[in-house]
């Protein structure tokens, strides 16, 4: 179970950013998720408490409502997927507005279990409407997200956030986060995934957009898309061509729900066939 210093993987990625090298990230909510996504070469996992809903045939969605702690879910399944990776950092998903958390303490802690890092999920950023403004009007709000990514490059960890405007790509920039992943929404796709999502060209613009606002801050920010929209390899080989700006590719349903429905649904499909 190796913990990767951020200087170290810092080069890493930027010297793959340098090469013209996409950066290849992945959600892991099982063991055997992990195992094969680090087999087939992956660059980050990150684990966070929608992996548990979606392999489990629930909508990662279910990850933002009260059906679980998410801090906990991520810290328990922290002990089925650290020991089984063997060369690939691994991060944490951090509900940043949880207001019983004291969130030095857990970050300690989850850097102690061998986390190499940390993404803010579950995610406000993923609301909108009048309930969102009511959460950031009573203090379950963005900016706690940002506060605790601050907290965690503070404490020498790396920093993935999920950016969701432009805004939020310039306060995660300023507060140190290493990579910026856009996000455009939740994956399209398979059985469980969202059937409504911006088009690829939209989320062209979206992105470049919102890294150019982050490297206002800072130059070195690298900046990788998730989400929507973006299902496929296809799919994200199309945007990192089309964008000026995107470094590389953060998938989660697609990484591990969507290739599970596929080849499940055609190995049991071969099976009925033998005649």
């Amino acid at each position: 179970m190796p913990v990767f210093d951020r200087n170290t993987l810092m080069t890493r990625f930027q010297e793959m950013v340098a090469r013209g090298q996409p950066i290849i990230g992945g959600g892991a909510g099982t063991g055997i998720s992990a195992k094969c996504e680090e087999a087939g070469g992956i660059d980050l996992i990150v684990i966070y408490n929608s992996g548990r809903y979606r392999m489990a045939g629930r909508a990662s969605s279910a990850g933002l409502l009260a059906y679980g702690n998410a801090n906990q879910i991520v810290q328990e399944m922290a002990l089925e997927v650290l020991p089984v990776v063997k060369r690939t950092p691994v991060l944490a998903g951090v509900n940043g507005t949880d207001p019983f958390v004291i969130m030095p303490k857990l970050l300690r802690e989850l850097k102690e279990l061998g986390f190499s890092g940390v993404q803010n999920f579950p995610t406000v950023g993923l609301i909108d409407g009048t309930f969102r403004v009511s959460l950031e009007e009573t203090g379950i709000s963005y900016g706690s997200e940002v506060d605790m990514i601050r907290l965690a490059h503070e404490m020498d960890m790396l920093t993935t956030p999920y950016v969701f405007s432009a805004d939020e790509a310039v306060a995660m920039a300023e507060a140190g986060a290493d990579i910026i992943v856009a996000h455009m929404g939740v994956t399209v796709g398979g059985t469980i995934g969202a059937e409504s999502a911006k088009s690829l060209a939209e989320s062209v613009r979206l992105i470049d957009d919102w890294a150019e606002a982050a490297r206002r801050v800072r130059r070195d920010v690298i900046i990788l898309c998730h989400g929507g929209p973006i299902a496929t390899p296809e799919d994200a080989a199309y945007v990192m061509r089309e964008s000026e700006h995107c470094n590389g590719f953060y998938g989660a349903s697609s990484m591990e729900r969507l290739p599970t429905e596929i080849a499940l649904t055609e190995q049991i499909r071969r099976f009925k066939a033998i005649a």
